[in-house]
């Protein structure tokens, strides 16, 4: 069964590799050779200018299927390598890829399959390769993002994959490590729910003479996928040079509870202290020295004068002189 599955496929793949482009159709010298992308008028949310992603979602033990389109605008054949990929954040909250390499991956991409995983497209032709998604009897509900890639001659394009098992859903976030160094605000967020988020944060600063800082909430260029955990960095350049300061974070997201984390912090303009306490100590060393000084002068001139009895014996001496 699964044989004749495959041949199918793979038969539709080759009646759909023969689908011309408008005859009109110009290339541009920097549009790339070939391209990847959603098919049109299919899948779960297709749409009629074509879809930038694909969405797909299924309980526990589904297969899901969909296609996609590899296009070769240009005058040779082309030959593109598809495989999945997993999805994940980077440290600073960028969306990226991890690319197995013909490793089968670990999470959601390794739940996909293509038809064939490799496609010669003709010049000036698209291909239409069908793909599944099998989902394990066992999956978590909530989003598993995943990724498919396509690869040729050095170039490698992708597609994004929303992946979401049916079951409840939760959206949590929280912010941690909420620290202040020198003009930068650095906090982490981590999703603790099942769900991709668009975290939203609000920042707030009281100092001794009251408020400092005080931004609303607005959305962060950050797409953070469950499990997963950033570290981000607020610019703070008005900052005051000198005071004691609460900065209190709140983070929130559609259909998460807003999470706060606070810290204190005071400001000091240690170039000025350290400035000041070099004019301190100079000045101290300058009254030292004036003291010795003095010290030094009037013990000179003691040593000069003689003692009582000479100085008396003098004095009567110039009086008998006289």
């Amino acid at each position: 069964m699964q044989s004749a599955r495959r041949f199918a496929a793979v038969c539709l793949l080759a009646v759909a590799g023969l689908v011309g482009l408008p005859a009109g159709a110009a290339v541009a010298d920097d549009d790339p050779a070939w391209s990847v992308a959603p098919s049109s008028g299919s899948g779960a949310r297709p749409a009629e200018d074509g879809r930038p992603y694909f969405y797909m979602e299924g309980a526990p033990g589904a297969v899901l299927e969909d296609t996609v389109t590899v296009t070769n605008p240009g005058d040779a054949p082309a030959t593109v390598r598809l495989r999945a990929a997993e999805a994940y954040n980077r440290a600073d909250g960028s969306f990226d890829v991890r690319d197995s390499r013909g490793g089968r991956p670990s999470g959601a991409g390794g739940w996909l399959s293509f038809a064939d995983d490799k496609v010669k497209i003709p010049p000036r032709t698209r291909a239409e390769v069908p793909f599944s998604v099998s989902v394990p009897d066992g999956a978590t509900p909530g989003d598993h993002p995943a990724a498919l890639i396509a690869e040729m001659g050095g170039r490698k394009a992708g597609v994004r994959v929303h992946l979401r098992v049916s079951g409840p859903t939760l959206s949590a976030v929280t912010v941690e490590n909420v620290t202040v160094d020198g003009d930068t605000i650095t906090y982490s967020l981590v999703n603790r729910g099942n769900t991709v988020l668009t975290p939203k944060l609000a920042v707030h600063a009281e100092g001794l003479f009251g408020e400092v800082l005080d931004r609303g909430a607005r959305a962060l260029p950050v797409e953070l996928l469950p499990g997963r955990k950033v570290t981000l960095r607020e610019p703070w350049t008005d900052r005051p040079a000198f005071d004691s300061v609460r900065v209190e974070l709140t983070v929130s997201a559609d259909g998460a509870a807003k999470d706060t984390q606070a810290a204190e912090v005071r400001l000091v303009p240690w170039a000025a202290v350290a400035g000041g306490a070099v004019l301190v100590v100079g000045g101290a060393g300058l009254a030292v020295f004036a003291v010795r000084r003095r010290r030094a002068v009037t013990a000179f001139k003691a040593e000069l004068q003689p003692p009582d009895g000479q100085r008396e014996l003098v004095t009567a001496g110039a009086r008998e002189n006289k």
